[in-house]
């Protein structure tokens, strides 16, 4: 076709996206699409038993909601009437520490019997007087556009937050419901992908942490000699170059704090938020950590694990974990899950917990023997070594998807249908 363009990225997407002159889609205000509802505030001691229930983390990090949901509460005939999950039902975020966290959402796919979600929420339930497909939503509210309105109208105090007021102002673009459904079919098979992706992962993970418990757990010999940490690694920590300095800042060196591992779902670190120029890192004593450091954020909160994929800086929330001694990076990152218990009670602290890093090198640590160790870290190289290309494809994957993502929802780019 003359002037069009199509791209192609797999046999898992079959589907014709053309570049090709919009027409306009109708837009609407959100109250004449949904209508708005407020979620479930209980104390603590009532959940964890019950009903299912939506939590806060199930819609901020799901363009769709979970086959399952995570947690349960004690809720009410009369909670679960008024507070129900319905297929087509979106989710908004009403309350955040940041602009740009707040009105993430999350689409349910399928009705949730007797399930009701979390008050920090607000559920937008259609009216049906206009139709929209439950899987156009879930990309539409997760598009740029629409995060750059909440982003653009939301009030910050301590909090950022969203009213009924505000959501009745946001805007839903709506194309024919042929267009949606070729739209998110598009998307879909990248988001398939990408799930599939991080399931292997998950399973993946799971198989090394078993055979670790096996090995060096349920099979630890007593003669196996006792010492500690800082007998097998050396650790190091972090800083923060001074924030008042720019010359410090926006620079080409890889600089982390425990943030950058708030949404972190699987083994590698492949990129941070922000970045120092080489004078800001000379602020640091630990300087550049190479490939392969296991990072352990130390504190608020303590347990955020990951192995570095790129040469990088650490802010003062780490320990990192260099294996240059009797054990690898995949040993001690699979110690540290296995014994993440152990190692918060280890922390202190009047306002925050926190563990030192001489708290941390101090902790006992049965020395199992060399040739062990290193048949075990032949074993289960080739589940990290998956574990990281599948990531690389996952990243791949999320670029392409999150470059469609804007052009689809604007008309830029158009699906063939």
């Amino acid at each position: 076709m003359s002037g069009q363009t199509e791209i192609m990225w797999g046999e898992e997407a079959k589907e014709k996206v053309v570049a090709a002159q919009a027409t306009e889609w109708p837009e609407y205000n959100l109250n004449l699409v949904y209508d708005f509802a407020s979620g479930l505030s209980k104390p603590r001691e009532e959940f964890g038993f019950g009903f299912g229930f939506l939590a806060f983390k199930d819609v901020f990090h799901n363009y769709f909601l979970p086959e399952t949901l995570s947690n349960l509460v004690n809720s009410t005939e009369k909670e679960r009437k008024s507070g129900s999950i319905k297929r087509g039902d979106l989710f908004l975020t009403r309350t955040s520490e940041t602009q740009e966290e707040l009105g993430m959402s999350s689409v349910a796919l399928k009705d949730y019997p007797d399930a009701t979600f979390n008050g920090f929420t607000k559920r937008l339930r259609p009216k049906g007087t206009i139709e929209v497909l439950p899987e156009f939503a879930g990309f539409f509210f997760r598009s740029p556009k629409f995060r750059a309105e909440v982003t653009s109208m939301s009030s910050v105090t301590t909090r950022a937050s969203l009213n009924n007021e505000m959501m009745s102002a946001l805007k839903i673009t709506v194309p024919s419901l042929p267009e949606q459904r070729a739209i998110a079919n598009v998307l879909s098979c990248l988001n398939d992908k990408i799930d599939l992706l991080h399931r292997q992962n998950a399973t993946l993970e799971a198989l090394a942490e078993t055979l670790f418990r096996q090995w060096f757990v349920e099979q630890a010999k007593e003669e196996w000699e006792e010492g500690k940490l800082g007998d097998v690694i050396n650790v190091k920590g972090g800083t923060t170059p001074s924030t008042k300095e720019s010359e410090f800042w926006e620079g080409n060196v890889h600089w982390t704090t425990p943030r950058d591992l708030s949404n972190h779902t699987s083994v590698f670190m492949f990129d941070t938020e922000r970045k120092i120029t080489e004078k800001g890192l000379a602020k640091i004593g630990s300087g550049l950590l190479p490939i392969g450091t296991v990072l352990l954020s130390s504190r608020a909160p303590i347990g955020y694990l990951a192995i570095t994929n790129i040469p990088l800086a650490i802010n003062q929330g780490y320990i990192a974990i260099i294996c240059d001694k009797l054990v690898s990076n995949y040993f001690m990152f699979l110690w540290c899950k296995v014994n993440l218990e152990e190692i918060k009670s280890q922390g202190n602290g009047s306002v925050f917990q926190e563990i030192s890093k001489s708290t941390f090198k101090e902790m006992k640590f049965t020395i199992p023997p060399k040739l062990l160790i290193e048949d075990f870290d032949v074993l289960v190289e080739p589940y990290f070594e998956k574990i990281r290309i599948n990531q690389t494809q996952i990243r791949t994957l999320s670029t392409l998807r999150d470059t469609l993502l804007p052009k689809l929802m604007s008309g830029e780019v158009r699906v063939a249908y």
